[in-house]
């Protein structure tokens, strides 16, 4: 297949390398001309993998419209909250046989949307059934290392979920189908707010216990709102459910871990942000995860007290206290 990534950041470099190892024409992309210099340059990602060399088949480029041409598939590694202005970058391109797969986690701000309905939304030439999404456990700085990593494929249409199966599936990475692309898109993102509960946990102090009783808790929260919405509640028993919940809390590599982690300790999200050359998508995600809560009227008490301490000031022992103090109730 002729792929385009779009993105060059951990994950959109991963990607990329996994696409070239299975015999693809490969481009990655990146709207930084620094950027793709320095890779050039360098024969790697210096900013976001170091260490991970290119084979000399990778083509690193600026111009987008360019890039995403002719293509069989294009894959969107970029910040969901970004995703919008990207994709209508290429929106007036004939695409109607190009498939499109989105590897962020996100719902958009601003509208509340999941980002293949951003897609749908963008997109002037594309077919419903050409999306996909990639989602799962899968830090990019373990399958940049071939370790042995497990993800799903969720598309509106089968036989393109299987499509892009088929073109990342390797022996260090192995790619699941799934047929419910709401759930999927649902628990990739959402994982990321209960990541953050799970590091406010850990920066104040806070045991095992209590990260367990988040994460359980977190993903009952997370098929509550995800069912609300359409999906399967069998989809967040999975991969890109309870799976990237598991691997969001608990890894060193987690962005949102580490959010949450020194907003516990005290620091202001601010100052915390401004330091990431990484995105954590679960702040964002926070906001927009509120919102679908206060819309639809439901209790998720874990993701409000997520939110009320990033942006509302809540301490996180008095947020946790709160927490423990709700009515009693069955399981």
């Amino acid at each position: 297949m002729n792929v385009t990534v779009l993105g060059a950041g951990s994950w959109g470099t991963t990607l990329a390398l996994v696409l070239l190892e299975n015999g693809h024409d490969v481009v990655l992309w990146t709207y930084k001309a620094e950027q793709a210099a320095l890779m050039n340059e360098k024969r790697e990602n210096p900013a976001f993998l170091p260490g991970i060399p290119f084979p000399a088949s990778l083509r690193i480029v600026t111009d987008i419209e360019d890039s995403c041409r002719n293509r069989d598939m294009i894959v969107a590694a970029v910040p969901s909250q970004y995703l919008r202005p990207v994709i209508r970058r290429i929106a007036h391109l004939e695409l109607k046989n190009t498939i499109i797969c989105n590897v962020a986690k996100g719902i958009e701000n601003e509208t509340l949307m999941t980002m293949s309905e951003v897609m749908i939304d963008v997109l002037e030439h594309e077919r419903k059934e050409n999306l996909a999404i990639l989602s799962g456990p899968s830090h990019a700085e373990e399958v940049s290392r071939q370790l042995p990593t497990a993800i799903v494929s969720a598309s509106y249409n089968v036989k393109t979920a299987k499509r892009v199966q088929d073109a990342f599936m390797t022996h260090y990475f192995r790619v699941y189908v799934n047929e419910d692309i709401r759930g999927v898109e649902l628990g990739g993102a959402l994982k990321n707010v209960i990541a953050v509960a799970a590091g406010i946990s850990d920066g104040a102090g806070f045991g095992d216990n209590t990260k367990a009783a988040i994460m359980t808790r977190g993903i009952y929260e997370i098929t509550k709102l995800g069912v609300k919405l359409g999906a399967q509640p069998r989809t967040f028993a999975g991969l890109s459910g309870v799976g990237d919940l598991i691997v969001t809390c608990m890894s060193r590599h987690s962005r949102n871990r580490y959010v949450g982690e020194q907003v516990g300790k005290g620091r202001k999200l601010e100052e915390v942000l401004k330091e990431m050359v990484m995105v954590a998508e679960g702040v964002a995600t926070a906001k927009s995860a509120r919102e679908i809560e206060k819309k639809f009227g439901i209790e998720l008490p874990i993701i409000t007290a997520v939110h009320n301490v990033l942006f509302e000031g809540l301490d996180a022992h008095q947020g946790m206290r709160e927490l423990m103090m709700r009515d009693s109730k069955g399981e």
